[in-house]
């Protein structure tokens, strides 16, 4: 994948943590509610991103209207109040000392500001490790833009349901997930947890380690009572970088599981013991 920068345009989309944009107030989100959907496309016919994101938005995207753009037209749109855009960028973590880059998918309100970091965030959902050869999270981005929109739609009714930890906030929905079938990759699963078995000792509620095809064909089906585990990280043994972990709902596009940690030789890039054992004891 080409990396999207905006660098030759003067914008950066190159987030530091804890630099992150304003969150939007009451009327910016009624905004956003009003406003047509510009979907950032990279400068490249063959872009892997630009294909992806593509089928998702037309496929899941209902919220508000929407046209996909380049980046000279976002540049140009970027500050008007009638326009939000979904955008691809690239976020360092202040904490993380091994330099590494995340992918983030932003869906952000126009606003008459100076600097692309003053745009208000709807949403920022981690997407991958942004040296990853292959979009590995191509096939759930429609399930992640699902997400995004019920974010919206929830901030529209309660705009206090914003803060810099605000995808934590869907914790509240962990207490659910013993009810519910989880979907996961075994490359996405801590190796002391990579069979149904070692599943089960921890946590004996509905879990199946599957391949790819089967969390499309539950995407694509909006399957009822399936989460789908979004694992983002590295995929090595970078001690002190991060991973996130993120369960998403494919019938209600419901978040019900934010957790991140630090890697290190006891906690490796992948969803872990600790996590099952949290979403165990709601029992």
């Amino acid at each position: 994948m080409r990396r999207f920068f905006l660098f030759s345009l003067f914008i950066s989309l190159f987030y530091f943590a804890g630099a992150q944009a304003p969150f939007p107030s009451a009327d910016e989100i009624k905004q956003f509610m009003a406003s047509k959907t510009c979907v950032v496309l990279e400068d490249d016919p063959f872009s892997a991103w630009n294909s992806f994101i593509k089928k998702a938005v037309t496929s899941f995207w209902t919220i508000t209207p929407y046209e996909f753009i380049d980046i000279v037209e976002f540049n140009k749109r970027r500050t008007d109040p009638s326009c939000s855009f979904i955008v691809l960028t690239q976020t360092h973590f202040e904490r993380d000392k091994t330099g590494g880059l995340f992918n983030f998918i932003n869906l952000i309100q126009g606003k008459k500001v100076s600097d692309l970091s003053d745009n208000p965030e709807i949403c920022a959902v981690p997407l991958s490790f942004a040296e990853e050869d292959d979009i590995e999270y191509g096939y759930k981005l429609g399930l992640i833009l699902a997400f995004m929109q019920k974010h919206a739609q929830l901030i529209a009714r309660e705009p206090s349901i914003t803060g810099r930890r605000y995808l934590r906030y869907y914790n509240v929905n962990a207490p659910e997930v013993i009810n519910k079938t989880i979907l996961a990759k075994k490359e996405d699963l801590a190796p002391e947890i990579n069979t149904i078995d070692a599943v089960k000792a921890i946590y004996p509620f509905p879990f199946k380690i599957v391949e790819e095809e089967e969390i499309v064909k539950a995407i694509t089906e909006k399957a009822p009572g399936i989460l789908v585990l979004h694992k983002v990280g590295p995929g090595n043994t970078s001690t002190g970088s991060y991973c996130f972990k993120i369960l998403i709902g494919t019938d209600d596009s419901n978040m019900y599981y934010f957790g991140q940690h630090r890697i290190n030789k006891g906690n490796p890039d992948a969803f872990l013991s600790s996590d099952l054992q949290r979403l165990a004891r709601y029992k």
